[in-house]
């Protein structure tokens, strides 16, 4: 997640607009593993939430090295405790509300109608949020919103370290259903985002039209101005104005 300053000349505090980009569950699914898989880790990471971090009872490790290098994606698929599931939703959602990282708050299916409930609200709630499979629209949506203009166009890149990966349909239902939560999720942002950008779109088109319009307003009034100042202009005074220049030739 990522938060731009919202400029305030009358005080001395910044607001911030949060923002962030969600992408495809199963693609980014392969694409943490392939990343764990070369040896990275979020050891640091203090999962600080409603001021102190998880127990290792709340969170255990899913290996017991420095890092998980090698893992196989079975191994990556098996951990229970593994972060990479539904993380989409996790890092949008009030943890807060479901006692953090504490399992036993409440029942599971609560849990999870929660959490999905939670980043629903969040991702709404933002000023923008973009999708990775949607790199064009993305950046139009962030240039209108924000009023800003990058120097060269979004590219689309859809050959990632995921979309090399091969996996059978076994696998890739066995990751949507580690990540189902994220699966909802991402139906409901696509179908935002597409409101977002028709929306938007929408709105420019008005603009120009409006824009077109006041600029053939402009052009008639400046037409309709030389016009009354040819009529008011006597014909006599072009004449003798031509004839002195003759005469000065």
């Amino acid at each position: 997640m990522i938060y731009l300053p919202q400029p305030q000349p009358s005080s001395h505090c910044e607001n911030f607009y949060y923002i962030t980009m969600l992408r495809d569950p199963v693609s980014r699914y392969l694409s943490e593993w392939k990343h764990v898989q070369r040896g990275a880790t979020w050891k640091t990471s203090l999962h600080m939430c409603d001021g102190r971090s998880p127990t290792p009872d709340e969170l255990p490790t899913c290996y017991p090295g420095d890092d998980w290098s090698g893992v196989s994606l079975r191994e990556f698929m098996d951990c229970t405790y593994n972060l990479a599931n539904n993380r989409q939703v996790r890092m949008l959602a009030d943890l807060s509300l479901v006692g953090c990282y504490n399992l036993t708050f409440m029942n599971e299916s609560e849990r999870n109608a929660i959490l999905l409930q939670s980043a629903k609200s969040n991702l709404k709630n933002m000023a923008f949020f973009g999708l990775t499979e949607f790199q064009r629209k993305t950046q139009f949506l962030f240039e209108r919103t924000f009023n800003l203009k990058f120097i060269s166009p979004f590219t689309q890149f859809n050959i990632t370290r995921a979309s090399n990966v091969e996996i059978n349909e076994g696998a890739r239902r066995r990751i949507e259903e580690l990540n189902f939560l994220d699966v909802q999720l991402y139906e409901f942002a696509k179908d935002l985002f597409q409101q977002r950008y028709h929306r938007t779109k929408q709105l420019q088109r008005q603009r120009d039209r409006q824009r077109r319009r006041g600029e053939r307003r402009l052009q008639q009034d400046r037409r309709g101005h030389r016009w009354s100042q040819q009529e008011a202009s006597p014909e006599g005074a072009v004449t003798e104005d031509y004839n002195s220049q003759v005469v000065r030739w």
